[in-house]
Formats: structure tokens, sequence, C-alpha cells
């Protein structure tokens, strides 16, 4: 797979999973996470996507600890919200960043945006 694809991927996924949280609402058990609340979803992977965006856009060479994401007292009307845009950010940094790209990652690929 090239890596506009995975990035288009990316996209899809993210927009599917703000529209299922929206849909089966934020106090929702998440079954394959035991103990969480699709709530917590929305708030892990939106500082996840907030993380990585930064390795692309600040070219961090080593590992950055996750910045914090909005905490426990948040109101929920903020959330799906906040992950749109935070999402938004990370496939805005995919596509805008050059092909040579040299940042740290946890993972070994071909180019640090795969």
């Amino acid at each position: 797979m090239e890596t506009a694809e995975f990035i288009e991927v990316l996209d899809r996924q993210g927009a599917s999973l703000a529209l299922a949280a929206s849909k089966a609402g934020l106090d929702a058990a998440v079954p394959t996470c035991p103990g969480w609340q699709v709530r917590d979803l929305v708030r892990h992977t939106g500082t996840v996507h907030r993380w990585a965006a930064s390795f692309l856009t600040e070219r961090h060479t080593s590992f950055q600890p996750l910045p914090d994401g909005p905490g426990p007292e948040a109101k929920d009307a903020v959330l799906l919200p906040w992950f749109r845009d935070g999402h938004a950010t990370l496939v805005t940094a995919l596509r805008a960043a050059p092909g040579d790209l040299a940042c740290w990652t946890f993972l070994r690929a071909a180019s640090p945006l795969e």
C-alpha cells in the first residue's frame, strides 16, 4: 500500500470512529477495552493523534511522552469536536509532510509516514 492510501484509510477510520462514538454515546461500553467507555477511547485516540502529529510538525527525532488530553472533568460536549480537530490535524500533517521526513517512530517502515 502506498503512503497516500494509508493516509486515506486513517482519514476514513477517524471519521468512522467519530460517527460511531456519536451514535453509541460517550457512556457506551467498549467491549474490546474492558472497563472503558466510548469517552475513554475518544480521549485516548485523540491524544495519540495529537502526539503523532507533533512528530511530523515539530520534527522530533527522539521519543516524546504523550501530551495531556482533556481531563476527566472535560465536558462531554467538547470531546467529539476535540477528537475531530486532532484527527484532522494529524491527517493534514501527514498529507503535508515531505517524503524524506526524518522523525522518531516506534515501528520500522520505509518512511515514518507509513
